[in-house]
């Protein structure tokens, strides 16, 4: 069967999408919303349940029923946009949110609250894996890069910026909206994003993939069991966490079988033909573990240990906001363009200068003058790190990794902010005080050490200026564009589109007998790799 039908007539042309920046605007403007809800409720979550009732244990999970669904069905997500069309699923996963939210904003009961974040946390499932494939097919040459860029800044923005815009509006109380307000914010960017959606074109991948069911139980059960012991109250038993990783060992079996049989998997194999994409998502897990982590930390020991206010505790993450938003400018208009890859490293040895310095303002007193400065500086790293990851980690994907590789990336973002405020928050509450929160911060430490190390891993080979920008316009046109236009956009060869473009885009004439040799080729670490070497 061919694939090219399935390929829109939008993403065919080889000239970029004339409304590119504005379609843009709505995708980042959706992506915030989605990942801003992650950590809102963190400042506003005290006051949610002393206003509907219910246990203490019960705060915790207002965050938690949102990022686990999210973190779960984001595979599943990515791989509905591949087959039904991005922006359609985009647009369904908007509409789910809005109405969710207004729903959360109107819960009667804790309970019902708690069901509306989870149905919340599907409907940005859906919406989140679109954002990098609509780019992709938006976008062409460096353009992709410096959109794709706009990300990282997005994500790590909107996680900081949460616990303070929580903090603002339900100081506020607009019109006696309390706490209800974190979510009402949510009707109007929706409504925006709605609006701005007829900019987007229709994409999908060149070959419609299976949806994977029982991969997609496997992964569900793995991450539900091996995270929500990390959040459980008092003893818990070791069974649970045990029959978690036996899940997690049938995915990656299951995976792998189907994968030598040709039936369609949750994950793209392709992904990890090399050490590079692994060693991205270990590196993204772990970088969010230690920020969002470190939010929290300071968000507590305000509260607790020196009983400062909702607006207070939210108004301190400022300066780490303002950092990360300084630091991201300068990555992405500057630095990422001239040194590539190599801007990692520096970024997360500026996060590590800033948690220290934290270390060290606590060590004065419980509300420590200096914090301020130490969390601008780890904004500042933050900001570097991340233009540069997502540059790296997304720059060489091709057409059917997109939709994988877009969950596993937000999944994992998902998972680590999840992991870093069960660890560090259980590290300081141990000890809820200046003392516990230099624990908590040594952690963030070593965690932001292991980031420099899967770092290393993923650009080892990829640390020069120029592979970075031109690795998309290279990977993207191969399936959109049979005609014979790409040699132009490329030129680093003759051999060069021989290989990746008509092999991709024409596989009804030589499936049969040469599909499968070329798919190997391509699939492996080196071939969609090789333009960059080659120049």
């Amino acid at each position: 069967m061919s694939a090219q039908p399935l390929l829109p007539p939008s993403a065919r042309p080889s000239h970029p999408h004339p409304r590119r920046w504005w379609a843009l605007g709505a995708l980042l403007a959706a992506e915030a919303m989605n990942l801003l809800d992650a950590t809102i409720v963190q400042v506003a979550a005290p006051r949610m349940r002393a206003d509907l009732g219910g246990p203490a244990a019960a705060v915790p999970w207002l965050t938690t029923a949102y990022t686990l669904p999210f973190a779960i069905l984001l595979l599943t997500g990515g791989r509905l946009g591949d087959r039904a069309g991005r922006r359609r699923m985009f647009r369904i996963g908007v509409i789910g949110f809005l109405l969710s939210s207004l729903a959360c904003a109107c819960a009667p009961t804790l309970g019902a609250l708690l069901v509306f974040r989870a149905v919340q946390g599907a409907a940005a499932a859906v919406i989140v894996p679109q954002t990098i494939g609509l780019i992709k097919a938006m976008f062409r040459g460096p353009e992709t890069a410096r959109a794709l860029g706009t990300i990282g800044p997005v994500m790590g923005l909107a996680a900081v910026a949460g616990p303070v815009l929580g903090g603002v509006l339900t100081h506020a109380d607009l019109f006696g909206s309390s706490w209800r307000a974190v979510f009402l914010v949510n009707l109007p960017l929706s409504l925006a994003v709605l609006a701005l959606a007829p900019l987007l074109i229709e994409d999908r991948a060149p070959r419609r993939p299976g949806l994977d069911p029982v991969g997609s139980a496997l992964a569900a059960l793995a991450t539900g069991l091996l995270v929500l012991p990390l959040l459980a109250t008092g003893h818990t038993s070791p069974v649970w966490p045990a029959v978690g990783a036996a899940a997690a060992v049938a995915f990656v079996v299951h995976q792998r079988r189907g994968a030598r049989r040709g039936t369609d998997t949750l994950v793209e194999p392709s992904l990890f033909t090399s050490v590079r994409f692994p060693a991205a998502l270990v590196a993204l897990a772990l970088a969010f573990a230690a920020t969002t982590g470190l939010g929290l930390v300071v968000v507590l020991q305000l509260q607790l240990g020196s009983g400062a206010d909702a607006l207070a505790s939210g108004l301190t993450l400022l300066p780490m906001s303002a950092g990360l938003a300084a630091g991201s400018l300068w990555a992405g208009s500057s630095l990422v363009p001239r040194y590539g890859a190599r801007v990692m490293p520096a970024g997360v040895a500026v996060m590590a200068i800033g948690v220290t310095a934290a270390i060290g303002a606590y060590r004065t007193g419980e509300r420590p003058d200096a914090l301020p400065y130490a969390l601008a500086v780890v904004g500042l790293g933050q900001g570097l790190f991340t233009p540069a990851f997502f540059t790296t980690a997304l720059g060489s994907l091709r057409p059917q990794e997109t939709g994988s590789a877009a969950g596993l990336l937000n999944a994992v973002q998902q998972l680590g902010s999840t992991l870093g405020v069960a660890v560090l928050g259980r590290i300081y509450l141990a000890a809820p005080d200046s003392a516990g929160a230099q624990r908590a911060c040594w952690v963030a430490v070593g965690v932001l050490a292991a980031v420099a190390v899967a770092g290393r891993a993923m650009s080892g080979t990829h640390t020069s200026p120029a592979a970075i920008p031109t690795e998309p316009c290279v990977t993207e046109p191969d399936a959109a564009e049979p005609e014979a236009t790409e040699p132009d956009a490329a030129e680093p060869g003759a051999t060069e589109p021989n290989t990746a473009g008509p092999d991709a885009a024409e596989p009804e004439a030589t499936e049969p007998n040469t599909a499968g040799p070329d798919t190997a080729e391509s699939d492996g670490a080196s071939d969609p790799r090789e333009p960059t070497h080659a120049r």
